[in-house]
């Protein structure tokens, strides 16, 4: 059973993604500014120094956004 945190978590992606979407619709963000704030935060969690239980976790989010990155998802449109 999925947990209030898991439900959290979900939300703040959400709405992180439709702030950035917006940004880069209204020309305040390009594309690759979008992309190096993804890489800023996957890398944030790639080098997290936490407790033993944590890194999991962290690891799993570092994950998560670089297949965002890579798959292209709603941020980075395919060209054309």
């Amino acid at each position: 059973m999925r947990s209030e945190k898991d439900f959290s978590g979900m939300a703040a992606l959400s709405i992180c993604e439709s702030m950035l979407l917006a940004m880069n619709d209204h020309n305040l963000l390009s594309e690759r500014e979008i992309v190096g704030i993804l890489r800023d935060a996957a890398k944030t969690h790639e080098s997290a120094v936490v407790a033993d239980g944590e890194i999991e976790t962290h690891r799993a989010v570092a994950v998560l956004i670089n297949r965002i990155i890579a798959g292209g998802n709603s941020v980075r449109r395919p060209p054309g």
